[in-house]
Order: C-alpha cells, then sequence, then structure tokens
C-alpha cells in the first residue's frame, strides 16, 4: 500500500530530526530515507503537501535547507486507522497497526466493540492471546471451540440453551433397527464458503476420515459402515445401539471441513483472515440456516493490552467486555452464568501409591479445610463447586484414621486459577506429614496414558457443552485420564457400562445411569470437581442480542447492532 511506505518513510524521518526545526542537506535527506537525493527531494516536496513537514529550500547544491516535522507518527497513524476501518479496509489496517506494536492499544481501543463499517455491522474484539489454528481435531481453547462452531457445521448441532441436538445439514433424522441404522436427510441446498456445492459424497469422506481420527475415533468406532442410500441421505449402521450418536455428531469434533481444504466450513461465518495480529470472519452468503445480523466479527490480538491496570475487554477469559476504551463505563453485564464445565482434582489408583481410603482421605482434607472458600483468587471468578452436575451431589468424605504417603507427585495444567490450588494443596498435605511435588504441564489436554500413569495427583479442567450428560459421556470415551487412574479391570468395566447406557432409549433414564457412575467416581476417591467459574459478557447499549452459550462466549448469530442514527 503506497500510503504505509510514505509513513514508514515519514516515521523514519521523525525518528531522525523529532519535532524540532533542523537544517539539512538534500544529501542527508537521501541518506535518512535511503534513496536518491533526486527521490528524496520528490518526497518531501510530498510530505509538505500533505501537510506533515515544513520544507524551506535554499538555492545551490550543497545549500542547507530548513525542515520541521509537524505532526507525529503516531497521530498520522491513529488518522488513517479511523479511515481504513470506517471503510471496511481490514487488511490494509492491519498492515498499519504492524507499523507500531508499541501503540497498539492507543490505535485500535476506539475501534473496538460494535459498529457499522462501510454500510455493514462489524464486531470487533481485542483478545488477550494468540489464537490456535481452527481445526476442529486439534483446537483445546476455550474460544477456539466457540469459533469452531461459527466456521463449521454438522450434522446436528447444539442450539444455546437448548440440551438436545438440533438439525444443521441434516433437515431431520430417523431411526430404526432398534436404534442401529439412523438415517440422516441432508438439506437439498448446501453450500461450502467459497460457494461450492456441497454434496453427501464429499460429507461420507469426511465422516469415513472422523471415524479413524485419534480425536474421535473413541466416540464413533461403534459405527460398522456409513453408506448413501440416497443423494441426499447418510445412513449409519451400528455395531449396537447407541442412542447418543445425534449427541456426538453435534460435539465441535464432530464438525465437518471440506475433505480438501480444512479452512472451508459451511457454518453461519466464514474464516477471511488467521495471523498472529487479526482474526477476521465473514457472514455466509450460502448459509443454509437463518443468517446472522452481523457482518464481520474480527478479533485483534492484543496481548499487550492485558499487563496494563486499565480496564480491556476480556481481561480474564471468561469475562469479556464488548467495547473501546471510552465506553469501558457505559458497559453493563448483560449476561452472566455459572459455569457447567469445573476444575477437578483427580487420584491416579492405578499406581498404587494412594488405596481407596487414602483418597478418600485427600478429597476429605480439601473438603473440610474449606480451601476451595480461602483460595487467593477474585470470589467474584469462581464459585466452589457443589455438584458435578446440577443435582449430582459432590459426596462427603468421611476418613479419619488413615495416615497419607510420605511423597506425592501432582500434575496440573491451565488454567491459571490451578496454580493457587496447587500451592494451598501443598500446605495441607504438608501438615499431614505429606510431601507434594508439583509438576506443570503446559498444554490444555493430558497427553496420554502413559503421562498420567506418572502422578499421583492431576489437577484439571472439564468444558462442558450445551449437552452436559453427554458431554460427560464423551469426556469418560476420550480423555486419556480415565485408562491412566483407574485401578485394574475398572477401565475394562468402564467400557461395558458406557455401552450398556448407550442403549437405554429413554434419555432420562440414560442420564440416571451416567449420573450413578459418576457419583460411584465421585464415592470411590477417583474425582472430584473443585470450582466453577462465573462466565460473564458486559457491553455497551447499543450491542444487543447478547446470550451465553455453555462455552461461556456469546452466540454470534443472536448479536445484532442497531444501525448509526446518522
Amino acid at each position: 500500500m503506497r500510503i504505509l511506505n510514505r509513513l514508514k518513510q515519514y516515521q523514519r524521518l521523525y525518528q531522525s530530526t523529532g519535532a524540532h526545526e533542523v537544517t539539512l542537506t538534500v544529501a542527508e535527506l537521501a541518506k535518512i530515507f535511503i534513496c536518491s537525493e533526486r527521490h528524496a527531494r520528490t518526497l518531501v516536496q510530498q510530505l509538505q503537501l500533505e501537510g506533515w513537514v515544513r520544507w524551506q529550500s535554499q538555492p545551490g547544491r550543497s545549500k542547507r535547507a530548513v525542515l520541521e516535522c509537524l505532526i507525529t507518527p503516531e497521530e498520522l497513524r491513529k488518522n488513517f486507522l479511523q479511515q481504513l476501518l470506517k471503510s471496511g479496509d481490514h487488511s490494509a489496517a492491519l498492515e498499519l497497526t504492524q507499523l507500531d506494536s508499541a501503540h497498539l492499544q492507543t490505535l485500535l481501543s476506539p475501534h473496538m466493540g460494535g459498529q457499522w463499517h462501510a454500510d455493514s455491522p462489524t464486531l470487533r474484539i481485542p483478545y488477550y492471546r494468540p489464537l490456535e489454528t481452527l481445526n476442529p481435531q486439534t483446537i483445546t481453547g476455550r474460544a477456539e471451540q466457540h469459533l469452531v462452531h461459527s466456521l463449521f457445521a454438522g450434522l446436528t448441532r447444539f442450539v444455546t440453551g437448548s440440551p438436545e441436538p438440533q438439525p444443521d445439514m441434516a433437515h431431520h433424522w430417523q431411526l430404526s433397527n432398534e436404534g442401529r441404522t439412523w438415517c440422516f436427510f441432508l438439506r437439498s441446498q448446501l453450500h461450502w464458503h467459497n460457494g461450492e456445492d456441497l454434496t453427501a459424497q464429499q460429507l461420507l469422506l469426511t465422516l469415513q476420515q472422523l471415524r479413524d481420527a485419534p480425536r474421535t475415533e473413541a466416540c464413533l468406532r461403534n459405527i460398522a459402515q456409513i453408506t448413501l442410500p440416497h443423494a441426499l441421505c447418510l445412513q449409519f449402521d451400528l455395531h449396537e445401539p447407541d442412542y447418543w450418536l445425534a449427541h456426538r455428531l453435534a460435539d465441535f469434533t464432530c464438525l465437518m471441513a471440506h475433505p480438501d481444504n480444512a479452512t472451508l466450513g459451511s457454518g453461519p461465518f466464514r474464516l477471511m483472515t488467521f495471523n498472529e495480529r487479526l482474526i477476521r470472519l465473514e457472514q455466509h452468503s450460502y448459509y443454509h440456516l437463518q443468517h446472522p445480523y452481523l457482518a464481520a466479527i474480527e478479533y485483534w490480538i492484543t496481548p499487550q493490552i492485558f499487563n496494563q491496570s486499565v480496564g480491556v475487554s476480556c481481561q480474564h477469559p471468561v469475562r469479556i467486555t464488548l467495547g473501546g476504551k471510552e465506553e469501558l463505563p457505559l458497559a453493563q453485564p448483560v449476561s452472566r452464568s455459572t459455569s457447567l464445565g469445573f476444575c477437578y482434582l483427580a487420584i491416579n489408583l492405578r499406581r498404587k501409591t494412594l488405596n481407596q481410603q487414602q483418597a478418600q482421605k485427600v478429597i476429605m482434607l480439601i473438603q473440610r479445610s474449606r480451601l476451595l472458600d480461602n483460595l487467593p483468587i477474585d470470589t467474584n471468578l469462581i464459585t466452589p463447586s457443589r455438584d458435578m452436575l446440577p443435582g449430582w451431589q459432590i459426596p462427603e468424605q468421611q476418613v479419619d484414621d488413615i495416615s497419607l504417603p510420605k511423597k506425592l507427585t501432582l500434575l496440573y495444567h491451565p488454567p491459571l486459577e490451578l496454580e493457587a490450588v496447587t500451592q494451598a494443596l501443598q500446605q495441607l498435605l504438608a501438615a499431614e506429614g505429606c510431601q507434594l511435588e508439583i509438576i506443570y504441564h503446559p498444554g490444555k489436554l493430558w497427553m496420554g496414558a502413559e503421562q498420567v500413569d506418572t502422578v499421583d495427583l492431576l489437577l484439571g479442567d472439564r468444558l462442558i457443552g450445551e449437552a452436559p450428560e453427554a458431554t460427560l459421556e464423551n469426556w469418560l470415551r476420550q480423555d486419556p485420564l480415565w485408562q491412566g487412574i483407574l485401578p485394574p479391570g475398572a477401565w475394562e468395566h468402564l467400557q461395558s457400562t458406557l455401552l450398556d447406557i448407550q442403549q437405554i432409549e429413554d434419555a432420562l433414564l440414560r442420564s440416571a445411569s451416567l449420573q450413578h457412575y459418576f457419583e460411584g467416581l465421585m464415592q470411590n476417591g477417583l474425582i472430584t470437581p473443585l470450582f466453577n467459574y462465573q462466565y460473564q459478557v458486559s457491553a455497551p447499549p447499543r450491542v444487543n442480542g447478547v446470550q451465553l452459550t455453555a462455552w461461556g462466549w456469546f452466540d454470534f448469530s443472536q448479536a445484532w447492532i442497531p444501525p448509526p442514527l446518522e
């Protein structure tokens, strides 16, 4: 972009001369601009026409001329950024911000939140960290899981506030053969984000790949075959009945990308830009369901903002504020909820350092000490867990005359709040004569059963979606945690239990059976939830339709911004 090159040249000049009047020759000017003397003379004349400098030359070769910079580069970038963002030229705006990372907050802050640009409603969100590549098979972050739901579609989907799967690319589905045969009837007009027709053959190929993929193999292995009895029908033949199948296909890991392009989906928004500074989503013109009101959503990655004490968006992953700095005093909480997901303590009984009663005592010590009520964490951010899910009460442990091993090892991964738990737990166990060695794992998922098997205690985070029971059932199937901590024989018992539960047609009985199994895990000291997060989204008055999802984000398809009055 021509203006960016001129800004770079002006920034070089300003760094050399400052805002003071100086005298210099054309040759010295050419050295600053790193160009020929002829081009330096032309360039400074252009800067003078723009009103950026005052230039008064003297006749004669090698004569010194008077030059004064009239505006700071920061002010110029601010003015140009405003013009580019208002016109919707996000690519040029991105290039402009890269010229001045140190002042990114000042440049971007007035343009955050919901605004109309180029006659299109746009939502800009400053975010505190870089985002993972938006591939449903590899993502681990909560924000990424929310984003892929906006980019990709599945045969079924979850609607905010409803635990039952709803039609997505499938218009409807039918069951037969006592739950062993499922037929999903596709909508007649489906398109990928590039406008290409989406075919049942492409979905068949993608589903076959998902059936064998490491992340989804455990929950789809019951599928014997997938066929196309009709151009708009996908048939699943199962080894055993599975009344969770529609739930499984709505999970983010089963969202489907183009078989030849993993970035191409068919969801309500399409991915237009993805780099370390900007993620931009635009509305999918051929979307098969109700179109969202927002034309575009932008995530501006501004990590340096979050090292400052001023109020900003996303001070914490579960606290989101929409709007620029000047709007923060007007922003009010528009949606709050307590997360169904929880941070948990798991105890490894397979390793046999701890027996069942000792595991129960560790949990009893946490419960009786009220450790979770006294953590150095904002009480408005977390709340100690009383249930695994509403109604799935955590049992009170009663084990007194049991001594603990002299040494235990604990492994924990993000979120950050778990670090405070490790310190408090270390002190609590030290009072019992037990030394606790703490190991940090930077990943958001456990690497495998082999990693889990090397430690005695594990602190982790379990995200839960719109269908909590189905999410927990998938957790038992997919997370290597369970194979690593369950005592000999219990892993095989888990597999047979899950097989029995999935064949229960009645949803209430199916959930009750799953609850009974989890209550047994808690009672036996294998797992206990620790705390839940308090999700909150705040927005200024002009951002409407903000509805929290189970992931703690808000539904992009429901948000809307009133048009400007002028």
